[in-house]
Parts: C-alpha cells; sequence; structure tokens
C-alpha cells in the first residue's frame, strides 16, 4: 500500500474514533462536557416517592420544569465525602428555580444522614433510601453517582465518581444547558 492512501486510512481512522468519542448531542449543541461528565440518554428518569430527613415526602415528577442534578451517595464513601462541600458550593451558586438538587443517601440511617451533613454540608437535605429500593431502581453504578434531568424528566447527563462541583467548568457546562 502507498504511503498516501495509509496516511488517508489513518486519517479516517483517526476522524471517525474521535466522532464516536465525541457525544452526538454534545456535539451538535456545542456544549462541552466536562472531565468524567459523559451523555446518558436513557430516557424518562424513573419516578420516586422519598422522604428527606426532615420527614418531608419529596416525589421527583414534582421537578419537572426545571433541570434536576440527582445524587446518589453514602456517608461511608470516601470520594463521597470529599464531593459534597463542592456540591454544597454549586448550589449556593444556581438558582434553585432552575437547577433542584435531590440528593439520595443509600441505605444508611436519620442520625448518620444528619451527622454527616452536618458536618460535611450543613446547607444541604437529603432523601433517605433507606431500604435500597430506589437506588436499586437507578442502579447507580458505584458510589457517588449523579445523573441531569431534564425539565422535560427524561435522564440526559450522567458523573460517576466524585466531582469538584463548584469549580467553574462544571458551572459554566449547567449553565449552558438548553433551556437553563
Amino acid at each position: 500500500m502507498n504511503r498516501s492512501i495509509m496516511i488517508t486510512v489513518y486519517s479516517l481512522v483517526l476522524i471517525l474514533g474521535w466522532l464516536v468519542l465525541i457525544p452526538a448531542d454534545a456535539m451538535a449543541k456545542g456544549i462541552k462536557l466536562p472531565f468524567g461528565l459523559r451523555e446518558y440518554n436513557i430516557g424518562l428518569a424513573p419516578n420516586f416517592e422519598l422522604e428527606d430527613i426532615d420527614g418531608e415526602l419529596f416525589d421527583l415528577k414534582s421537578t419537572r420544569g426545571s433541570w434536576v442534578f440527582l445524587h446518589f451517595w453514602a456517608s461511608w464513601c470516601g470520594p463521597c465525602r470529599e464531593e459534597m462541600p463542592t456540591i454544597q458550593t454549586l448550589s449556593e451558586t444556581i438558582d434553585e428555580d432552575k437547577l433542584h438538587f435531590v440528593l439520595v443517601n443509600t441505605a444508611e440511617d436519620e442520625d448518620t444522614i444528619f451527622k454527616f451533613l452536618g458536618v460535611v454540608a450543613p446547607n444541604l437535605t437529603s432523601m433517605m433510601d433507606a431500604d435500597g429500593q430506589v437506588t436499586e431502581i437507578w442502579k447507580p453504578r458505584g458510589l457517588p453517582t449523579t445523573f441531569l434531568i431534564d425539565p422535560e424528566g427524561q435522564v440526559r447527563y450522567q458523573a460517576v465518581g466524585g466531582r469538584e462541583w463548584d469549580q467553574p467548568i462544571y458551572r459554566q457546562f449547567i449553565q449552558s444547558l438548553p433551556g437553563f
């Protein structure tokens, strides 16, 4: 095979590989995905109802019309401990009418959740998935896991593992979401 054909084939392979690695939806909208965030278009978000640590009932459907930051975590999870203060900082800089922060603790008791948040992120509240059923339905691939749900209730993005949500690249990404 001559050199120019090899270069052409190699170039096409690189271009096709690049196109496969960049999510089509984000690319079409000109949105740059921050590190660790991926498109995750799985359809309508499974609804759930859970009580928060104050005993108030929460229904995920009640957030329709706004973006949702759905975050699964546990107090024993090291990356969750590091990430939670950055979520609190992000929540303080984003209009809550545009982005609802819904934290779901996976199968820990109220006292554990309360003590953890009191030290690590005192301005956040969390839903209690005491029996783990909501976590089982959502199937996060690990903890922490965050899902971004659009105003129509469609799951759009996922982040597995801890992120520095208070960094400008994540804030800018969220603020660039359609309808934000």
